[in-house]
Parts: C-alpha cells; structure tokens; sequence
C-alpha cells in the first residue's frame, strides 16, 4: 500500500490528489483549489486535500463507462474472487487503517477497529453472495400461455457514483462499493473532503486485488463536486449518505435523468426502555446509543424514553455513567469518546444546543473532557431532560453528543412519542416482556429495531429508513439489487 502520510507540503503536511481515473493518481491543476485535513484530536493540519476539476470528473465517469462493459461480463464468480482479496488487503493493512482512522477523525481504538471489521465484513458477504448463482441466474416465469417462455433476470445498473460521509470513511464506503461491483457495476467514489486519506488507502488496494483499471475511480472536493458526479449525464445510479437537506438535493439532480438513487440520510431515532428493563443493561446502550462516535451517526438513539416507574432511577445511573466516560484524544488510555469531526462542525453543534436551550431545553448533566483535549474539536457530552416535543433538541438532528430524556406511562404513549418524527431510521427497545417486544417491533416506525442488543449492524442485515430517513435499502441481498435492473425477456417456443 502507498505511504500517504508522507510529508510534501511546504508545511510539511501530506498532499493527495484530486482525482484516481483508471488507477492513476490525477493532480489538481490549481493547486489552490484545496481544502485541509485536520488531526480533530489536536486541531492541526496534517494534509491537504486536492479537488477534482471539472475535466477529472467528466474523465473518471468516462473510465468507468468504458470498463463498464468487460466488468459487468466477468463471471459473478470471478467478481467474488476479487471482492474476497479486497477484503483480506484491508485485513492485512488493519493495523494502518485503523491508525489513519485514529489520525484524522480522533476515533477511540475500539471504534476504528470496529470499522475495520465492518468493511471486511461487508466485503466478505458480497463476495459470498457473488457465488449464489440462483441470485445472478435468469429465473423461468410461469406464463398461461404455453407456446411463449418467460424468463427475468438481474442486470447491473450501469456507472454508479457513490458519494460518502465523513462520520464512517471507507464502512459507508465499503456498504456501497461491495455490492456495486458485485452486481456489475463500475463505480466513480466520492469521500468526504475532511477524511478522505483512509478513502485513498482503500483505493490503493483495490488494483492489487485484481480490479481492472477504470472500474473504480474517485474523485475527491466538497458539495461541487459532488454535484458535478451527480449531473453527470452519463451516470445511471447515485447512492447518497449524508444529511436530508443534500439528499434532497441529490433526489432533484438525479431526476433530471431519471437516475436510480438509493438516499440514507438523517435520523431522530428514540430508545425505549420499560419498567422491566435491566436498567444497568439500559444505560449502557443508551451511552453508546447517543454518545458512540461522539453522537456523529445517523443511528443516534438521542430521544431516550423511560417509563415513568423507573425514570428517576434510571436518569441517577444514566449521570453516573456519563460522568465517568473519558472524552479525550484517540491514545489516552481509557479513552471512551473522541472529537467531533471539524471546528465548523463543532460550531454547528454548539449553536444548535445554545439554540434548544435559548427555547427551554436545560441541560441536567453533562460529561467533562479530559485535560489532553487541548486544542482538537471537543464537546463532552451532554443530557437533556424533559425538553418540549417542538425543541430543536428533540425534533432535529444534532450530530453530536446531546441526547434528550423523557419519561413515558403506557406502551401506547411511548409508541405515540417515538413515531412522532418525520425520520424513520432504527430505534432500540429494551424489555424483558416478549409480547411487549413483539408489539414495540411491529408499531414502531423505524427500518431497523434493535430488541435488548447494541447497535450491531451485519451486512446480512438491510440497513435504511423511512420518511426523512431516505430511500432504499443498502447491504443485504437488496443492497445488491439496488445496483441491479429487474428485466424480462419473453420467447416464442
């Protein structure tokens, strides 16, 4: 794997290139066309990000059309091959992933192992799925008609661009680029500008793997360049993470073309805890349910429910616990919970709690940050209690770690309560009554519901939501259909 941490700058810090077309590295032309990557744990630059022109862009759709053909041609089996060395390069290389990850987005040890597994994981799976041959096979239809034959089948999309955040580099990354070479697909990437060097240790491994030049390219900026690849006539599918208010905007650019879109976007999401809860067990998912990642997932269960039996109880553990977390840079030993991603972003966060609590919303207890904070892009985190159903807090999207208590009576109210949002991504239930689990699974509007768990997230596993919460489904076996076209052909006998 190419060292990308090697200084170039005249300050020192690392330079990466604009674009990767058909696995050559394209350098900016204006080279004050960048934007810098910060170490979030100490504020400094550590690189610089260059940003594809207009020209690289319209260049690495045109390699991926043009590999396009022989790629979606290449047996399934062949293309899982491919896909089960790319998975075990990223496991080889998890030792300088992970400290990329610790790097530039000052995730926790165990969160930048964990996103380790989670791509190879992801990528294990599609290539597993790669061999079910049922799944690429045409499939006979039953047809009244005796003299015709009927047959579907799946067919890859076309050139799929996949934009990315930068909460999860290279695990979103992964979720989408699996399954599109998968189905066939060639791909034009593009990360996040303020994360992208583990994006680019990723690419770097893929000709090594075996996939041939132009069937992933990447390009790399913010929200222009992002909307160039959108637009860009000869793409056939967009898949979008990021927040609602761009995945909106993506949904209107792709319509011009009728482009296929799948869209996972924000999330309000609540955890419910009943009377008969473990409350030890409740606690600790509800910090990492609102605090994991530093609040930065769309996943964040933020609306914690208590029934009002146990409210008190609960809110008295729940202060202990986060008074204990240890907010702090990535190698403090004990460390439970990193920065937030960039200043601006830390200034966003801070205007929206300043916001919710210029409306009423009080904060009960917050964490505390360790002393080596220093100069990285801290916030400890903080508990809402009781805020009103129309505060900011409550009602939208934070991305940090401020999560909101409320106490609730009945199953009924708790429902009412947690269906009250225009997003519909997970929730989580603890319980130990099985017909109350069952009832809070089926009544909740959420497209995934976790049941006395963590967060786990299997690539076996669908993951996406409703309303606000985006379009479409991403891993799982409609993960791969989504890069697919269902056709039929019909026959004369």
């Amino acid at each position: 794997m190419t060292t990308i941490f090697e200084p170039r700058a005249d300050d020192g810090a690392f330079v990466l290139p604009g674009a990767t077309i058909a696995g050559v590295a394209q350098r900016a032309v204006d080279v004050r066309d960048t934007t810098p990557i910060y170490n979030a744990a100490t504020g400094v630059v550590i690189g610089w990000q260059e940003h594809a022109n207009v020209a690289q862009i319209d260049d690495a759709v045109r390699a991926a059309r043009t590999a396009l053909p022989r790629w979606r041609a290449t047996t399934p089996a062949s293309r899982g091959q491919i896909l089960k060395r790319i998975a075990e390069l990223i496991e080889h290389s998890r030792d300088r992933l992970v400290g990329a990850q610790m790097r530039v987005s000052g995730k926790p040890p165990l969160e930048a192992e964990q996103d380790v597994s989670d791509a190879v994981a992801t990528f294990d799976y599609y290539a597993a799925l790669c061999d079910d041959v049922g799944l690429f096979a045409p499939q006979t239809v039953s047809l009244p008609d005796k003299t015709v034959a009927g047959q579907r089948y799946y067919d890859a999309v076309g050139v799929a661009a996949l934009i990315v955040p930068w909460n999860f580099p290279m695990v979103t990354t992964a979720w989408k680029m699996a399954p599109a070479l998968a189905a066939g697909c060639t791909v034009v990437l593009k990360p996040s500008e303020l994360t992208s060097p583990v994006e680019h240790m990723l690419v770097g491994l893929l000709a090594e793997a075996g996939v041939p030049d132009g069937v992933v390219n990447m390009v790399n900026g913010g929200a222009a360049v992002g909307t160039q690849l959108v637009e860009h006539p000869l793409v056939d599918k967009v898949s979008f993470t990021g927040s609602t208010e761009v995945g909106k905007r993506v949904m209107r650019a792709a319509a011009n073309d009728m482009k296929r879109t799948t869209l996972e976007l924000g999330g309000k999401s609540a955890l419910i805890v009943r009377a008969d809860a473990d409350l030890d067990s409740a606690v600790s998912l509800a910090v990492s349910g609102a605090f994991g990642n530093a609040g930065q997932m769309c996943s964040a269960t933020a609306r914690i429910l208590v029934q009002d039996q146990v409210y008190n109880e609960f809110l008295a553990k729940l202060e202990a616990a986060v008074g204990a977390l240890m907010v702090a840079p990535p190698m403090r030993a004990g460390v439970s919970m990193g920065p937030l991603v960039s200043a601006s972003h830390l200034v966003r966060v801070r205007a929206m709690l300043d916001a919710g609590i210029s409306d009423g919303a009080a904060v009960a207890f917050s964490g505390r940050l360790d002393e080596s904070c220093g100069k990285g892009f801290f916030l400890p985190p903080m508990v809402v209690t009781d805020p009103d159903v129309d505060n900011v807090l409550w009602t939208d999207e934070v991305f940090g770690p401020v999560a909101c208590v409320k106490s609730f009576h009945t199953d009924d109210e708790a429902i009412q309560i947690a269906n009250s949002t225009r997003y519909g991504l997970v929730a989580t239930v603890l319980t130990a009554d099985a017909s109350a689990a069952k009832r809070y699974q089926y009544s909740l509007r959420a497209g995934l519901v976790w049941i006395n768990t963590p967060q786990l997230i299997f690539p076996q596993l669908c993951w996406g939501g409703l309303g606000l919460s985006g379009i479409g489904r991403e891993l799982g076996v409609e993960g791969l259909r989504s890069y697919q076209e269902l056709r039929h052909t019909l026959s004369a006998i």
